[in-house]
């Protein structure tokens, strides 16, 4: 029996947000969330906490995919830059790890919309923490 955490990626907020995981390797986590009203502030555009759930979801999975046994990956510190407004629509997330270290990995995830068009550009310090 192994001693790393079950990797539930479709659980939780993703499915709450209607995240999907479309590609998920140790050098890159490729998810979509659509844009609903569900997702927007109260003026009726994208809400940033729900474009930065996205790119923290991207960037743990990423993580723990990167994690030798015994250890889990856990936010540490998102900083996340809203570039484009969205009121509906179909959000992709592209994380590729830009530090892979033995307990801390730094991600990057650009999140662009149907066009291709970037709306939002996340970095994302993740925590290599034992959990044995």
């Amino acid at each position: 029996m192994s001693n790393q955490p079950e990797l539930d990626v479709q659980a939780g907020l993703a499915t709450t947000l209607g995240m999907k995981i479309t590609e998920m390797t140790a050098q890159r986590v490729v998810a979509t969330m659509p844009v609903t009203t569900a997702h927007h502030q109260p003026f009726g555009y994208l809400h940033g906490g729900a474009s930065v759930a996205l790119a923290e979801t991207v960037a743990s999975i990423g993580g723990q995919l990167n994690c030798p046994v015994g250890k889990s990956a856990f936010g540490l510190e998102i900083n996340a830059n809203h570039l484009r407004p969205k009121r509906e629509g179909l959000l992709t997330a592209t994380g590729t790890p830009l530090h892979v270290g033995r307990s801390t990995q730094v991600w990057q995830v650009e999140i662009r919309d149907e066009d291709g068009k970037l709306v939002c550009i996340a970095r994302c310090t993740v925590a290599a923490v034992d959990i044995s």
